[in-house]
């Protein structure tokens, strides 16, 4: 390349920033577009072939058009009885909203709670008001609220779909700003540079903007699913990834840059030589965990399979050629005001030249540390209750909806306004029916009828019935008396009862969930396995980073468990996110470990074993270190919206990235690695590899090795 003229060598990097550029300004308002092809409907998120799903399906038939409906509650102003005359106030007040734009028929006449303290009336919205929904919603509630001397609450679907609406409205643009913002701030004061900051956020806005164009053409098409979930955590997963991937880099042309005095193109030859494999590994290793997700049975587990692997991809394209091309361009200038040195070490952090030192010195006893306190933590974990978020934890911050649906428990059945749905064959409608009324812990089954009449609706020899539970529709009672009473109903003859509704689909869900993790969590782990195992040429070691995250994950899920219960007050998780939480911190969290030891290996080939343990977690502890913060603080972000699932992810993933990043990575790791010496390596021929004659601590087996005054001083 010397043999080039200088513009002739700095012509491909431009040409790079200019495709970037048009990517960026041409696909840039995507990001913003993603909602237009996103979903938040609630029942796209059941088993595919579960009960309750076969049920939902079935239930279409006895639709004469489709809705979605909103459950009125009536109270008394200051509680107490309702007067005689709000009845029929109220059901006047729901008739006056039939025909009106959004609503679908007559709304149903108000009925009262047994104690006279409320009343409940339904009206029928159309199910594709989309952003109308909340207008519609005002309409009805002002209607209700003309009833004298009454309060009025909004429960059901409706309400609670307008509710998620409002959640998600911080998708595209406060989630987006708090987590740039987060990581700008962080690099700026971990390096004190002005450019290099600046470069990786519009590297990682590139990458988000390309992702997105991907996946808004792929969901158009139909091809992937969006909901507000996957669309928020695809954000966190771009910007994340991509400044991992560019710190790793930058700090790698740093090195080179110094050690051959500024000339920049021979840099990043070097930087991109060592890097790109580690890189590569990292991003292998997300990507496939992450479409491991396509063995699930829950569609919104299915969904973010594909989109996050796309937008790993993303990221490893901006990270191996945006940076590459602006470091160039930019040379020193890049790393302004600091000044690029030759050698990683001569001005790696005191702290970590201390941390190398110690785990140099007492291997045994950091590692013996180190996996009893993890050991603690994990032994927690089974307290993590991941059975569901009652209705009312869905939303970290108080909302209408649930509000209602309080105000309905307290006056009617607990399951009132979500019923149990039985579809059985016609035949057999009267045994199905005194069956499902002898089940313990139901309250009412009555026959779905054809509107105006008091006839059952019949649909392919089939007839359905709504039982109303006694208790809350999302209470780990309700789902014992479903699984009662499809017991029941199966022993009836000739019934071919089917059981579903909204509890029924929560039971179904967590099922499919438990069996989900036993199947994708060995997947995953042979997936990283078999990458790792490339990567180092090793098995030993892989096997020891594969059960170093494993524990890691477990013992995040021990502390999550005591914070979530003791500090946020939350009862319980979303089935799925003992499985989310372990594919972002197993993929994840092995970066580190893949970024740490690819750089002892290079160095072992160099130094040996002991010496390349020290070096590596020199000149890879302060790159390593900021990028997970960055990525703990990049997942924290999903924090500022409202709702329990992204909540918990956010704790999870952050509060794990920095244990991995801060103990896995930094002692326990490497403090096996010194202790077990060359034989970590087996069974490559790098075992033998003892270019410094001797190779083994004081804390392991073999005689202790004559080291270099310097080494043991840092240098």
């Amino acid at each position: 390349m010397s043999a080039f003229p200088r513009w002739a060598s700095r012509l491909l990097p431009l040409l790079v920033l200019v495709v970037w550029l048009a990517v960026g300004g041409g696909l840039g308002p995507y990001a913003g577009k993603l909602g237009e092809v996103s979903t938040n409907d609630q029942a796209a998120f059941l088993p595919r072939t579960a009960e309750s799903t076969l049920v939902l399906r079935q239930q279409e038939a006895f639709r004469q058009e489709e809705t979605l409906p909103v459950l009125v509650v009536w109270t008394a102003e200051g509680g107490g009885r309702l007067a005689p005359s709000a009845r029929a106030a109220a059901t006047e007040a729901l008739t006056v909203l039939g025909g009106t734009e959004g609503v679908v028929g007559a709304p149903s006449p108000a009925f009262p709670s047994e104690d006279g303290e409320a009343l409940r009336g339904v009206v029928q919205l159309r199910p594709d008001l989309g952003d109308e929904l909340p207008a519609v919603l005002e309409k009805v509630d002002a209607a209700a609220s003309a009833v004298p001397g009454t309060e009025t609450w909004l429960a059901g679907p409706a309400a609670t779909q307008a509710d998620l609406g409002d959640a998600f409205a911080g998708i595209d643009g406060l989630l987006l700003v708090v987590a740039l913002v987060t990581v700008l701030v962080i690099l700026l004061l971990v390096y004190r540079s002005v450019l290099l900051p600046l470069l990786i956020i519009v590297g990682a806005v590139f990458a988000l903007a390309l992702a997105c164009a991907v996946v808004y053409v792929l969901a158009d098409r139909g091809v992937v699913r969006v909901d507000g979930q996957v669309q928020g955590i695809l954000s966190i997963l771009v910007i994340g990834a991509a400044t991992d991937y560019a710190l790793l880099l930058a700090a790698r042309y740093r090195e080179e840059l110094g050690a051959r005095d500024g000339d920049r193109v021979p840099a990043m030859r070097a930087a991109l030589k060592q890097s790109l494999g580690p890189i590569a590994a990292s991003a292998a290793t997300v990507a496939l965990g992450l479409l491991a997700l396509l063995l699930s049975d829950l569609t919104n587990n299915r969904a973010l399979g594909p989109v996050g692997a796309i937008g790993i991809a993303c990221a490893f394209l901006s990270a191996v050629t945006f940076l590459p091309a602006a470091l160039v361009l930019l040379g020193r200038a890049a790393y302004w005001p600091a000044r690029p040195k030759a050698a990683a070490g001569d001005d790696a952090h005191p702290v970590w030249r201390k941390v190398a030192a110690l785990v140099d010195r007492a291997p045994r006893k950091v590692w013996a540390t180190t996996l009893t306190a993890l050991l603690v933590c994990a032994a927690f974990s089974p307290a993590l209750d991941s059975k569901g978020v009652p209705l009312d934890e869905i939303f970290v911050k108080d909302a209408p909806s649930v509000a209602a649906q309080e105000r309905l428990g307290e006056h009617f059945p607990g399951g009132a306004g979500n019923p149990a749905v039985v579809i059985a064959d016609e035949a057999a409608a009267k045994e199905v029916r005194a069956a499902a009324r002898a089940v313990d812990g139901v309250d009412s089954a009555v026959l779905f009828t054809a509107p105006g009449t008091a006839r059952p609706l019949v649909a392919d020899g089939r007839v359905r019935i709504d039982v109303t539970l006694a208790d809350a529709a999302d209470s780990d009672a309700a789902k014992a008396t479903v699984g009662r009473l499809r017991a029941t109903l199966r022993a009836v003859p000739e019934g071919d009862a089917l059981v579903g509704g909204y509890t029924a689909q929560r039971y179904d869900t967590q099922v499919t969930a438990e069996r989900d993790r036993a199947l994708i969590v060995p997947v995953v782990l042979a997936i990283i396995l078999v990458i790792l195992v490339g990567l180092l040429r090793s098995l030993l070691l892989p096997v020891l980073l594969v059960a170093t995250v494993g524990l890691n994950f477990l013992a995040t899920l021990g502390v999550s468990a005591l914070v979530f219960e003791h500090v946020l007050g939350f009862t319980g998780t979303d089935p799925a996110v003992p499985l989310y939480g372990f594919v972002f911190l197993v993929a994840l969290g092995v970066d580190y470990n893949i970024f740490l030891m690819s750089r002892v290996r290079e160095e072992t080939l160099l130094h040996g074993t002991r010496e390349g343990v020290r070096r590596g977690l020199v000149a890879t502890g302060g790159v390593i270190t900021s990028a997970g913060v960055v990525l703990a603080a990049t997942f924290a972000a999903l924090g500022v919206i409202p709702l329990a699932f992204l909540v918990q992810i956010a704790f999870i993933v952050a509060f794990g990235v920095l244990l991995d990043t801060l103990v896995v990575r930094s002692l326990l790791v490497p403090a096996l690695a010194r202790d077990i010496g060359p034989a970590v390596w087996w069974p490559s021929p790098l075992r033998h590899h003892d270019p410094e004659g001797g190779d083994r601590g004081r804390n392991g087996p073999g005689a202790v090795p004559v080291v270099k005054q310097g080494a043991r001083r840092g240098r």
